[in-house]
């Protein structure tokens, strides 16, 4: 099934890599072909990859640099490099659920 080309949609969080930002599991609602501004979020397909939601970090010559929020988990452009501007899908534009977040309990 093709992605939209523009409009909005869902996604689900899967991973750890957006953590403490995004966890598994949270839902974000988002814009297909939204504009790309550094320190967003983006949904968007790493090299040889599912999508995957990312921070941008900066645009150079080969494209956007894209950073995980949790350095311990993941793959980002530390890995694979620039990700191509054709393989940004959609910005985030905000989770709506969970509509709050638990604290973490001790231990």
């Amino acid at each position: 099934m093709p992605l939209p080309v523009v409009g909005l949609g869902r996604v689900v969080v899967r991973g750890r890599s957006m953590q403490p930002t995004l966890y598994d599991g949270d839902y974000l609602v988002v814009r297909y072909g939204g504009t790309p501004r550094v320190g967003r979020l983006a949904v968007l397909r790493l090299p040889g990859g599912p999508l995957a939601v990312k921070r941008i970090a900066f645009q150079d010559g080969a494209g956007w640099w894209v950073e995980r929020d949790n350095p311990a988990e993941g793959v980002d452009s530390w890995q694979v490099g620039a990700v191509p501007g054709d393989q940004l899908v959609a910005m985030v534009l905000f989770r709506y659920w969970p509509l709050r977040r638990r604290p973490a309990s001790p231990g």
